[in-house]
């Protein structure tokens, strides 16, 4: 048992270190994150359409999410469990949400990497991982397989 433990630890620590260095080798670190999630969040707000249905679920709240995104980026960019919440869970039931503000939100996400990402790796890395994300809360919130029922495309 503590020879898997010991096992499962090592393997850890080793997918955050090859984590920490591909991010260095890209450009990114703490203080990149910071900023992404500050530069991306304040062009949230200013959104006509996303800054409502953030801040009607955010007021007041907001120094806290703020926290809580760049322990997620963080998390993501260097594997290092940063972040414990539940994406989903926290996305269920926001009110005004619907799957086409995920691509508005995407358009925005690039934007932003496009003033501020180090490089186009960078910005290709980011990219490709808000997609898995925005494509992965769209389907976890919004799909319904009986909409891919054939009998119903037939009909």
């Amino acid at each position: 048992m503590d020879n898997e433990l010991q096992g499962r630890t090592a393997h850890v620590a080793a997918i955050r270190e090859r984590a920490e260095a591909e991010m260095k080798a890209i450009g990114i670190d703490e203080t990149f994150i910071g900023k992404l999630v500050d530069t991306f969040y304040g062009r949230v707000l200013a959104q006509p359409e996303l800054g409502p249905v953030f801040d009607a679920r955010l007021s007041g709240r907001w120094p806290e999410h703020m926290e809580k995104m760049k322990s997620f980026w963080s998390a993501v960019a260097f594997r290092n469990g940063a972040y414990g919440g539940k994406p989903v869970q926290a996305h269920l039931g926001v009110a005004n949400m619907t799957p086409e503000l995920f691509p508005k939100w995407l358009e925005l996400f690039a934007a932003t990497l496009d003033d501020i990402a180090p490089n186009d790796e960078a910005k290709a890395w980011f990219m490709a991982t808000a997609e898995r994300i925005a494509k992965s809360l769209t389907l976890s919130l919004f799909y319904n397989p009986a909409l891919d029922d054939p009998a119903l495309k037939r009909a």
